[in-house]
């Protein structure tokens, strides 16, 4: 099983659990000293303590006796239950849901939402409701005197139980939703770093490449030959030629890149080792898709004014990557990419023939897994991941980025934008 599969079980990290109930512990103690020997209130002093203690002795199992650094999710919700029933038995010996304390009760649950499981959150707040009704029904007394002068219309006293239950829900619905939108943003980000970890790892093959290519030498030699000879025996088909000669020069470019491999073992492909201006950027990864789509790419850079270098940068590359590689995946037949720069920005809009964004999702584009509920592509996996990674490595270089449909064309547009300031200190 994968890491990503098994840390779904284990979401509750055990040292910032300890720490915050050592808090409540700590502030329980406080309370119930700081009324009983000071303020001379009378109340079960004794057996408030002892309830206390429950709560000190679990801790301590978590420290010494429970092993892991996570806790699982079961183990997590059975601690969680011994929370809600240790603060609702002191709070049932301290005035029940009169006692301004019980506020803190929401907090097993509301904490527990955005770590646990749907099914162990849901258990944890109908736990506290039903903990919330009993000690609106029952509960020993206020400590004295605050007894003797609390009165209230039994609209209020009701009226607080209501309140709470509301509250609860309401804070756990959100910390649901805010806890899912954040894994889903941590997880995409962590196939960010994936992906250019393996960028970066192909860059420091180094020596490996040089070792493979005495190795890879003959069997592109016997390629190269078979080649020539299809070549003249389909001589009159013109289809079968065109492929057979595109195979040869895919060959002749390994054997290239193979001989600078051999020749020197820290040699990179010309595409990422140099600085290149934008257009030359641009090109090379326009002509990266043209060998493997039959859309047409046109493009313009007549309002290109700017010659300047950019530094190598592997994130403004795969972001580039992405988009174009999105609006070829999305489009008819054509894809319009315009480079526009001046003095002081530097602008691509990468244009595309499709059907656009689905409006249900434009004003979310760039949150990675995205699906349109109203015009939902099922001939096309993705809209999602692909923009979030492109978006943020750009983003990253100082880009500003705008994704919306194109007013002029039938499909998406996206304009990313530089200051030039920005761009050519990278």
């Amino acid at each position: 099983m994968k890491f990503f599969e098994t840390s779904k079980y284990y979401t509750l990290k055990k040292s910032t659990y300890i720490s915050l109930r050592w808090i409540a512990i700590f502030g329980q103690l406080f309370s119930i000293n700081i009324v009983y020997f000071y303020f001379k209130f009378n109340f079960d002093y004794y057996y408030s303590s002892i309830i206390i203690l429950v709560g000190i002795l679990s801790n301590l199992y978590l420290i010494y006796i429970y092993p892991k650094t996570q806790i699982s999710d079961r183990a997590a919700l059975f601690f969680l239950l011994v929370d809600i029933f240790q603060l609702g038995a002191l709070i049932y010996l301290t005035g029940g849901i009169r006692n301004p304390f019980i506020i803190f009760l929401l907090i097993p649950s509301v904490f527990a939402s955005s770590n646990l499981g749907f099914r162990s959150n849901l258990f944890l707040v109908l736990t506290t409701i039903a903990m919330i009704i009993f000690l609106t029904f029952f509960s020993k007394s206020l400590p004295s005197p605050l007894n003797d002068h609390f009165h209230v219309s039994p609209y209020y006293f009701y009226s607080i139980p209501i309140a709470l239950v509301i509250a609860l829900v309401f804070l756990n619905y959100f910390a649901i939703i805010f806890g899912s939108e954040s894994r889903l943003r941590k997880e995409a980000l962590n196939k960010m770093e994936e992906i250019m970890a393996k960028e970066h790892e192909m860059l420091s093959l180094g020596g490996q490449a040089a070792a493979a290519a005495h190795s890879l030498g003959t069997p592109l030699s016997t390629i190269k030959i078979i080649s020539q000879e299809l070549m003249k025996q389909f001589k009159n088909q013109k289809d079968v030629i065109q492929d057979i000669k595109l195979l040869s020069s895919q060959v002749e470019r390994c054997n290239q890149i193979l001989k600078k491999l051999s020749l020197d073992p820290n040699q990179e492909d010309d595409f990422i080792d140099e600085d290149l201006t934008m257009r030359d950027y641009l090109k090379e990864i326009i002509s990266s898709f043209q060998e493997a789509s039959n859309k047409k790419f046109i493009f313009n850079f007549a309002q290109d004014s700017n010659s300047k270098k950019i530094t190598k940068s592997i994130e403004i590359i795969y972001g580039l990557r992405n988009f174009i590689g999105n609006a070829n995946k999305f489009s008819f037949s054509k894809i319009f990419i315009s480079l526009k720069s001046d003095n002081d920005f530097t602008e691509v809009i990468i244009e595309d023939d499709g059907s656009g964004f689905p409006n249900d999702i434009i004003s979310k584009i760039g949150e990675p897994y995205l699906k349109s509920i109203k015009n939902p592509n099922t001939g096309k996996d993705g809209l999602g991941l692909g923009l979030f990674i492109g978006k943020n490595l750009l983003e990253k270089n100082f880009a500003m980025i705008n994704c919306k449909n194109s007013e002029t064309r039938s499909g998406a547009e996206i304009i990313i934008r530089w200051k030039n300031k920005d761009l050519f200190n990278i």
